[in-house]
């Protein structure tokens, strides 16, 4: 028996994403407040050089950067 998730054509983390943004909407209002606080990503990344850690970046921030040079080009 395939489980309902993957039948559903998800992965397992859009499943878990899909699940914890139902029951987080659920809640009340200052419950549910907190834990939108938790739903939120900032992910950054440093390269490193020769052993040393460079500037952390935001993701996001560097995406962007990407995406736009990309553009002009």
């Amino acid at each position: 028996m395939t489980a309902a998730w993957k039948a559903a054509g998800l992965t397992y983390n859009r499943y878990l994403a899909i699940a914890a943004r139902t029951v987080r909407r659920s809640l009340k209002e200052t419950p549910r407040l907190e834990s939108e606080r938790r739903d939120l990503m900032d992910l950054r990344f440093a390269k490193w050089h020769n052993g040393k850690q460079g500037e952390a970046k935001s993701l996001a921030q560097a995406n962007n950067e990407a995406l736009a040079a990309q553009a002009e080009k």
